[in-house]
């Protein structure tokens, strides 16, 4: 079993998680490869009196072929391992070494239980649709993502004109700090803080939000993902902000975007331990009645 382990930034709080979860899977024989910050973090600061394979690219990793990719972090460490993985099929199983996750959904308490089930392979694969961003100049170098992809304005308080089109058809012009186009995935993200509906993973749709719109009777909408969804944004600035998951470009007013879906998935590594029912209950405290 050959693993490949990600992140990018640790805390002395961290250090005996790390620890353990590489003495686990060293017991499990497995041939570890690590991320090149990571490597350097555990040499500097860790018990593990090892040398290990490095990798720091996607390049790096697809030639290393590894079982899985485990992250360690939270949910954003997952957004950023996409962008190593790609369309190359690694799955992804992400331990939470902060507050849970709805990504990376394993706690620290139990790394030891999931990394006993993908050794015994008692596991299963959730794979997630992922949104591709097309424009007229193709600026974006990884024109995917996982979550959502959001436009918002830049350099100005101001609000800004964002009009969207579904299959050519043209829904609405908001008035807003911006649209939020988010995936299943992505539902329990930016589009949940701005009021937008909690997706079942697995459903074929997409929703698109406004951020902070200035009509009140304008609501998140939901649409098959099948459907292509064009986006242009007006402003009185030059330029306005797109952002695929966690990375940003700026983009010139006026500029036309397509959104529809890839042609790959990302495939989640899902435990008996973790469903995302009980994820939903434990991370937005549902059915908590401090009362009892």
């Amino acid at each position: 079993m050959r693993i490949a382990v990600y992140g990018k930034r640790f805390s002395a709080e961290a250090r005996p998680f790390i620890e353990n979860l590489h003495e686990l899977l060293l017991e499990e024989r497995a041939e570890l490869i690590l991320f090149k910050e990571l490597n350097t973090f555990i040499s500097q600061h860790c018990n593990l009196p090892l040398n290990f394979k490095a990798f720091g690219t996607h390049e790096e990793l697809v030639t290393f072929n590894p079982d899985f990719l485990i992250t360690i972090g939270g949910d954003g460490t997952i957004l950023d391992a996409t962008t190593l993985v790609r369309q190359s099929g690694i799955p992804i199983m992400g331990i939470n070494t902060g507050r849970l996750g709805f990504l990376a959904n394993v706690s620290r308490e139990e790394i030891t239980k999931s990394i006993k089930s993908i050794a015994q392979g008692a596991y299963s694969i959730d794979e997630r649709r992922v949104l591709k961003l097309e424009s007229e100049d193709d600026q974006f170098d990884l024109n995917f993502a996982l979550n959502e992809i959001t436009v918002s304005r830049k350099d100005t308080t101001a609000m800004v004109t964002v009009k969207v089109w579904i299959n050519d058809q043209f829904l609405n012009s908001y008035w807003a700090d911006g649209v939020i186009i988010a995936t299943p995935t992505g539902s329990t993200g930016y589009s949940l803080s701005c009021n937008g509906p909690i997706i079942m993973p697995g459903a074929e749709s997409l929703v698109i939000t406004p951020i902070a719109p200035h009509n009140l009777n304008v609501r998140p909408f939901v649409i098959p993902n099948k459907y292509k969804i064009k986006l242009q944004v007006e402003s009185r600035e030059k330029q306005f902000l797109v952002s695929l998951d966690s990375r940003i470009y700026a983009k010139e007013t006026g500029s036309v975007l397509t959104l529809g879906m890839a042609n790959f998935t990302v495939k989640l590594v899902q435990t008996e331990i973790q469903n995302f029912p009980q994820t939903l209950r434990n991370k937005l405290m549902w059915g908590l009645d401090k009362r009892n």
